[in-house]
């Protein structure tokens, strides 16, 4: 089963949190044990997994990213977005949750993260369900 996720992101950077349509996805599946994949199918954006009770944890993280990799650099790219592809590859455009009882496997803090470095855009997320 697929479906797609809608985003729209409001900032140049963000990490925008999809748990809960990652998990009414899975919820609408006639699958209750199995593999949920999720791809972001842009060249400017990631997804991640990391803490999402303390929301300095994403501010801190998008701060160091910016921070290690600037907006301006000596970058060849002439969109003028190169920083934006460099961290969406530092984090990578999919990953796969395993689905337990029609429910993904989190851990206790752990929340699911569209990573938007090129925004504000209109964006999605690929959900497949086996």
């Amino acid at each position: 089963m697929k479906s797609i996720i809608n985003i729209k992101s409001r900032s140049r950077t963000e990490f925008i949190d999809i748990t809960e349509e990652v998990a009414k996805a899975i919820a609408g599946s006639p699958v209750k044990d199995g593999l949920c994949s999720l791809f972001v199918p842009h060249t400017t954006a990631g997804i991640t997994i990391n803490e999402g009770a303390d929301p300095s944890v994403k501010e801190d993280i998008l701060k160091s990213l910016n921070k290690l990799i600037p907006f301006q650099g000596d970058y060849q790219h002439q969109e003028g977005n190169s920083a934006a592809h460099i961290k969406s590859t530092l984090t990578g455009v999919s990953l796969s949750l395993i689905i337990e009882e029609g429910r993904p496997i989190l851990g206790t803090w752990q929340s699911i993260y569209f990573c938007e470095y090129d925004g504000p855009r209109h964006r999605k997320v690929i959900v497949k369900i086996t």
